[in-house]
């Protein structure tokens, strides 16, 4: 047998290079999918939001999107570009990351703003209002909420007593016995549980915005609390939808949940 090694054919590299593109970019979706939108706390991608993720021959990736209308507050807009960036540029073979939003009142501003790598004040100096960090971490807190009461409801529901829920460990919720719809609750929830107190085995699973244990004594009053911020982010959440869908004539309208079961 000779030792001359044979090359790969052509079109062998062409379906190498084809397939190298199609991962990354189903990596470049998969980061965007993770991006919340800071109020309804859905995916960016499942809302629509998103209009075009492109990976170019030196692994820049271009990102636009839009939102439901041309008036939405430019902090929010700016916060969500922001997150979309950073999300995306943590894929190790990305070189660089542009994003830019379509159609809104202050497309222009934030644009050249995120071209030149700016943050929100610096981009809109005396008119900015409030720190987007902050702001970011306040959306986070109520994602918090809305995901803690969606599994304890559900876990009181399938016959979980509040006794019983607020004696959770974080290490013993992670191995509680739960049906599917329970797993994926837990698994959003403890994806945002570090935001307002330490994730460690041994810390309360269930704890308030103030990172403080709940208690059973005060468990129903503090879940009815809790429900009225859900039935508000729910109506924001269609009220979008409905605005996107009629603004760029989607081709799938939205349809109620109410309508969409009956």
């Amino acid at each position: 047998m000779s030792g001359r090694i044979i090359s790969s054919l052509p079109g062998d590299h062409r379906q190498a290079e084809h397939w190298q593109v199609d991962t990354r970019q189903a990596d470049v979706w998969a980061s965007l999918r993770r991006v919340m939108d800071p109020e309804l706390d859905e995916s960016v991608v499942d809302l629509n939001f998103v209009t075009r993720a492109e990976v170019d021959g030196s692994n820049h990736v271009h990102i636009e999107f839009r939102l439901p209308t041309y008036w939405c507050a430019a902090n929010f807009s700016f916060l969500m570009a922001d997150d979309m960036r950073r999300a995306v540029g943590t894929l190790d073979w990305v070189t660089g990351v542009s994003v830019v939003l379509g159609e809104h009142m202050y497309a222009d501003t934030i644009n050249a703003g995120l071209a030149r790598g700016l943050s929100f004040q610096e981009t809109f100096g005396g008119e900015a209002d409030g720190d987007l960090e902050e702001l970011r971490r306040t959306f986070l807190v109520k994602a918090f909420q809305r995901r803690q009461v969606a599994l304890l409801n559900h876990l009181t529901g399938t016959g979980h007593s509040p006794q019983t829920l607020t004696a959770l460990t974080l290490f013993e919720l992670r191995g509680l016995p739960v049906d599917d719809e329970g797993g994926r609750l837990r698994q959003r929830y403890l994806e945002r549980r570090d935001v307002v107190a330490a994730a460690r085995d041994e810390m309360p699973a269930f704890v308030d915005a103030a990172g403080l244990p709940l208690s059973a004594e005060r468990f129903t009053a503090y879940v009815s609390g809790l429900r009225r911020v859900c039935v508000n982010a729910e109506f924001n959440g269609a009220l979008c939808r409905g605005l996107l869908s009629v603004r760029f004539d989607l081709e799938t309208p939205f349809v109620p949940k109410a309508r969409a079961s009956a």
